[in-house]
């Protein structure tokens, strides 16, 4: 069925399909004219005919009918006229789809195709106005049942003085002449439809030599589109034909060795971009993109299908600010902003214009690299400086103060001298612990801390710690509610680091502690490790602010805990020592409720039968 389909939309067919056609208008066109003129002609011929043989009726009537007879003739003169009136309508009219009657000037018939109706008056209206001396016309009528078609012709019959003695009534049929002309037609339309076959069959074997060898090229084009340049197209003859398949062949040369040099090319550019650590984005001269290679999709999150067809600005997101003509004359990079509210994603981008050898612009090349750490790095680097030079300033600018005021005379004075002194030795350590958080943390940052990892019991150690924070906090109406299980916990941890963290959290909830506040500290164990909380009941820290509690040099109230000698490191510090020791701290908050911070960490063993590692 396919291949039926597949000949009826060949050229072959089409080529064959006009010579047919050709050859049937041509047919159609002679045989309607032939046979319009023929049917005409016919028909007329026959009407003539007709009416010749009516008027030498009429002629031979009136003779008859005018003839002088004796009365001694043996037979009776009506009846003499009647004879020679049959012999005459039988000489004239031998077909017996013609019927001929004659009336004489009484409309009395003398001679009928029915023999009961001689003698009888005809009534027929036409004949009557004939006899009354008008002009009766040929016409010819249908009979509306079966469609048959009959020719009237009324003749008058005038004797001397040019009286009108008689009419002659001929009716006759034309469904013999109608039916000549039919059978004329189906031998024409017969002889048509031999013709067309015979021309069919001449055209497909003529039309072979064309199609063959066009056949064969498509066929080679079909192979070639698919890369195979191996094979030759077969030459029938040096007519157009056999020179556009020796150009064919020729071509399939030169289309092999320019394949083979632009699928090596192109190979080497596909390593190229596909080994690129920069996303690389390709357009077209309008601006649509017509290539991105895998680090682009990966920058972009976004398939090359997906891609194809947009437009540069819309693809980064800057249809607001430019158009794809802006960008070539864009000769600096641009940062692109893809963040959003959870995370923060930035992407470089450098535009290159591509050009043909006489100046138009055929498209632009863009690459992208992701710079997102690179500006957190810098941020967070000039973050630092200014933090750093803050801190700095303060504690600075606190001694120079008081040193000018010392210089000036407050050194004499007994009163003041001590306390400034005191001022200037507190700032003096609060820059030294500065200085010391900041060399903690430059060696965190280049992994340049070790860990003296021991086995210990941490809720001995735990209430090691807490015992001595309730000597501190003696005079401050701050107590300590311990969430402590009586069984001992083993922990691997460097106890000193390890201290140091549990000293900045307690440091921190004592300061944030209102008088008579409470700060619980508790263990809980689970199958991760065993965690340690320390839970205040200070102000606590806004919902909005969490995330960045363990960002260095943030704080909460930074004029407070300025006051209280903090240096903003403390839990920059924790949050460095506890993930060293392969465990995680988070915090939790309700503003005006107090602050959680939570402490999980790998454990060895407990004594209740639970967890081992």
């Amino acid at each position: 069925m396919e291949k039926i389909l597949n000949f009826f939309k060949s050229f072959q067919f089409k080529l064959i399909a006009i010579y047919v056609l050709l050859l049937l208008i041509a047919t159609q066109i002679i045989g309607a004219t032939f046979m319009t003129s023929l049917e005409s002609q016919t028909i007329q011929n026959y009407n003539d005919y007709l009416d010749d043989r009516g008027s030498l009726l009429a002629n031979n009537a009136a003779e008859i009918m005018t003839e002088n007879r004796s009365d001694d003739d043996e037979v009776d003169p009506q009846t003499q006229v009647r004879q020679e009136m049959n012999e005459q309508v039988d000489l004239l009219f031998g077909d017996p789809n013609e019927h001929v009657e004659v009336v004489d000037s009484n409309a009395t018939i003398i001679t009928s195709a029915a023999q009961s109706l001689v003698g009888q008056r005809n009534t027929d209206i036409q004949i009557s106005r004939a006899l009354f001396g008008h002009e009766q016309q040929a016409e010819t009528y249908m009979n509306p049942d079966t469609g048959d078609r009959t020719r009237v012709i009324i003749e008058k019959i005038e004797g001397n003085n040019d009286q009108i003695i008689g009419v002659v009534q001929i009716r006759a049929s034309l469904e013999d002449s109608y039916e000549q002309v039919t059978e004329i037609n189906a031998i024409f339309t017969w002889s048509a439809v031999i013709a067309l076959v015979i021309t069919a069959i001449i055209g497909i074997v003529l039309s072979r030599t064309i199609t063959r060898p066009v056949l064969d090229m498509q066929k080679q084009a079909k192979r070639m589109s698919d890369g195979d340049f191996s094979r030759q197209v077969r030459v029938y003859g040096s007519d157009e034909i056999g020179q556009l398949a020796t150009s064919f062949n020729t071509l399939t040369l030169s289309l092999k060795e320019a394949n083979a040099t632009t699928e090596g090319e192109r190979r080497k550019l596909s390593s190229v971009l596909s080994h690129m650590t920069d996303g690389v984005i390709a357009t077209d001269e309008l601006g649509r993109i017509i290539l991105l290679n895998r680090q682009a999709e990966i920058l972009l999150s976004m398939s090359s299908d997906e891609a194809m067809g947009q437009l540069l600005p819309d693809l980064l997101q800057l249809s607001d600010q430019v158009t794809p003509s802006k960008l070539y004359d864009y000769s600096d990079s641009m940062i692109l902003d893809f963040s959003d509210e959870k995370s923060t994603y930035l992407l470089e981008a450098n535009f290159s214009v591509i050009r043909h050898e006489d100046g138009p612009i055929t498209g632009l090349i863009t690459v992208l690299h992701d710079v997102t750490e690179q500006e957190k790095i810098a941020s967070e680097r000039r973050e630092f400086v200014s933090n750093v030079s803050h801190e700095l300033r303060t504690p600075l600018t606190t001694l120079k103060s008081y040193m000018e005021a010392l210089e000036d005379g407050a050194l004499e004075d007994p009163e003041l001298a001590p306390r400034f002194l005191g001022v200037a030795q507190t700032e003096t350590e609060r820059m030294i612990r500065l200085v010391n958080d900041l060399l903690q943390l430059s060696k965190m940052d280049r992994d340049d801390i070790h860990l003296n990892k021991y086995d210990y019991n941490l809720i001995a150690w735990l209430h090691e710690v807490l015992d001595r924070f309730d000597m501190m906090v003696k005079d401050k109406n701050i107590g300590f509610e311990r969430q402590l299980p009586p069984y001992p916990v083993r922990i691997q941890i460097d106890r000193d680091k390890m201290t140091q963290v549990i000293d900045n959290i307690i440091s921190n909830a004592i300061k944030y502690s209102p008088d008579g506040g409470t700060i619980t500290v508790g263990t809980d164990l689970q199958e991760e490790g065993a965690v340690i909380y320390v839970q205040d009941e200070g102000m606590g820290i806004p919902r909005e602010n969490l995330h960045k509690i363990f960002q260095r040099f943030y704080r909460v109230d930074k004029a407070r805990a300025r006051n209280l000698g903090g240096t903003g490191l403390g839990l920059a510090i924790a949050k460095e020592m506890v993930e060293a020791h392969g465990g995680t701290i988070a915090v939790s908050s309700e503003w005006k409720k107090g602050t959680t911070i939570t402490i999980r960490l790998p454990y060895t063993t407990f004594s209740e039968g639970g967890w081992s590692s």
